[in-house]
């Protein structure tokens, strides 16, 4: 007799546990101890079981002597497995439950439990387990001891271990209860091509204990989330790390960034119908927060959005999502408002019957592009919507046609695309306004063809207020490949240099005189005007993050 090695394994039920139970015991320096709290959590709580007087008569339900003296104690082989559920981790147990021996989580999905519980004993939260299983998590997790997580659909997906049919001497005494399907497998079952049923008593159930388990669920082992729709990738880097772990708007609450979702009813979902707005924050203060509030109001109208946020409610929404982050420098916002949620799929907005989605993405981000060395376009194939068909003042969330010509941009290996209206003049490029200098004078294409960018309008005034001559007219491209000097304008990439269109370099492949000077001009404002972010005391004892 020897001291032994303790593997803690904490599951609820129906998720598997015995079966692995099975696979641990046919190794020969493991012992397996069955639920060996089981007497201790029915004398405590109460609880009512068909077996409950046979296990508390034939087993100690002594919870702190059985840690000490069962599942510490000294024994003939290295390791010990013990089978627990969490609900069995009950409070008057000490310390070393958690603290000795090495503890992981076997966890399954309660749409897969359910059906099968059901069957067995009415399921309710405290049963199920899943709250239990994540409160060890953390416990472990706070102790240093961040358990693995496997989920038991993991598992079945590559099964080696094989046991003999039938009941087994280790088996707890309620086996009769619970262990009839695995008494008949000789190993891992493979999962079920398809979900049984469930039933509509037990949704409310599943809606309850669904977060428990996405929660578990993330801490597991990427290498195990493979299947035909979604492929197992490792997880990209972030072009600014900080932004992994910041709290979004969504509807009317901050969440974590992995929370950040939109109901699969939601219109944007269903039809890329929303309308948004970029905001670049500088020096604790919104820059043209009343302008962009202005066209997105004009935009929601377009639309004929209707229950829409108040002005000062989504203020109040962007100001708390800014407190929240830390976020009063070098950072931008997507500002996205939606129809909203359907009562059934499809295209009608009469089945909007909810109000708006309100979503505000703030996050750590420098200016998008190359604003000193400047970046190349190519002209895209893709033309610019006409009004005819969608018409661009309304600054919607269906960008397909961007995207598009951002594909071609992407696959000609530069930073952006320049697209042409229906007659072939130039419009804007896929994500910005254009501007181009010529013997020392500015143009820039009419907005009928793209959106009239906020940021365009304060260049243009800039430029008037700099002393330039400003000409806003139909521009062809081939004007732009002879240009002297050609700048990008939007708020996530401020004013931008392009170097070359189509393999002609502009001018003399420099950033221009002209080009500096707005972008001068445009840093100071930036620096002097916008909308003061209202702080509370512990947002402003927090410093701003540094965005090399």
């Amino acid at each position: 007799m020897g001291e032994v090695e303790v593997i803690h394994s904490w599951s609820a039920p129906r998720s598997l546990s015995t079966s692995l139970m099975y696979s641990f015991a046919q190794r020969d320096d493991i012992e397996v101890l069955d639920e060996p709290l089981y007497a201790n959590f029915l004398r405590v709580t109460g609880v009512d079981r068909p077996y409950r007087d046979e296990v508390l008569s034939k087993m100690d339900s002594d919870g702190n002597k059985v840690l000490n003296e069962v599942i510490f104690g000294p024994g003939e082989k290295k390791y010990r497995y013990c089978k627990h559920i969490a609900k069995q981790r009950t409070p008057d147990l000490t310390a070393d439950l958690m603290k000795r021996g090495k503890h992981f989580i076997l966890i399954r999905n309660p749409l897969h439990i359910l059906p099968s519980f059901d069957k067995v004993v009415p399921p309710s939260f405290s049963e199920l387990g899943l709250s239990g299983l994540a409160s060890i998590y953390c416990e472990l997790t706070e102790l240093g001891k961040a358990p693995p997580v496997i989920d038991s659909e993991d598992l079945q997906k590559d099964p080696e271990t094989r046991w003999e049919a039938g009941p087994k001497d280790y088996d707890g005494m309620w086996a009769q209860w619970w262990y009839g399907g695995v008494h008949k497998s000789t190993g891992f079952s493979k999962p079920r091509e398809y979900p049984a049923t469930l039933p509509v008593h037990l949704y409310d159930l599943l809606e309850q204990s669904m977060p428990f388990y996405k929660m578990l669920r993330n801490k597991t082992r990427k290498t195990f989330h493979t299947s035909p729709l979604r492929p197992s990738l490792p997880d990209p880097p972030l072009p600014v790390p900080e932004n992994e772990k910041i709290l979004v708007w969504v509807g009317d609450e901050l969440v974590p960034r992995n929370d950040a979702k939109v109901s699969v009813f939601d219109s944007v979902v269903q039809g890329g119908d929303g309308v948004w707005e970029g905001l670049r924050i500088y020096n604790g203060k919104v820059f043209k927060l009343e302008e962009h509030l202005d066209r997105m109001s004009d935009s929601a109208k377009a639309l004929a959005f209707v229950n829409v946020p108040s002005r000062e409610a989504i203020k109040e929404a962007i100001f708390k999502t800014l407190n929240a982050n830390g976020m009063f420098n070098n950072s931008h916002i997507r500002l996205t408002l939606t129809r909203g949620k359907k009562v059934t799929s499809g295209m009608s907005p009469a089945f909007n019957l909810y109000g708006c989605t309100l979503i505000v993405l703030a996050e750590w981000k420098p200016p998008v592009y190359d604003n000193t060395g400047g970046i190349k376009l190519i002209t895209a194939t893709t033309r610019r919507n006409s009004p005819n068909s969608v018409d661009s003042k309304i600054h919607h969330n269906n960008l397909i046609n961007n995207i598009l010509a951002k594909i071609e941009g992407n696959v000609a290996q530069v930073e952006d695309a320049l697209m042409l209206d229906k007659d072939g003049f130039v419009s804007e490029t896929n994500a910005t306004n254009v501007f181009m200098v010529k013997k020392g004078q500015v143009f820039t294409p009419h907005a009928d063809y793209c959106l009239p960018g906020i940021t365009r309008a304060t260049v243009m005034d800039l430029i008037v207020k700099e002393k330039f001559i400003l000409h806003e007219r139909r521009i062809s491209l081939s004007e732009f490949h002879a240009a002297d000097e050609v700048w990008t304008t939007g708020t996530m990439g401020e004013l931008t240099p392009v170097l070359m269109i189509d393999g002609r370099v502009i001018g003399d492949g420099k950033v221009g005189p002209v080009t500096k000077q707005i972008q001068h001009a445009y840093k100071t404002l930036t620096e002097e005007s916008g909308v003061l972010i209202p702080r509370s005391d512990l947002a402003a004892l927090g410093g701003d993050i540094p965005i090399s």
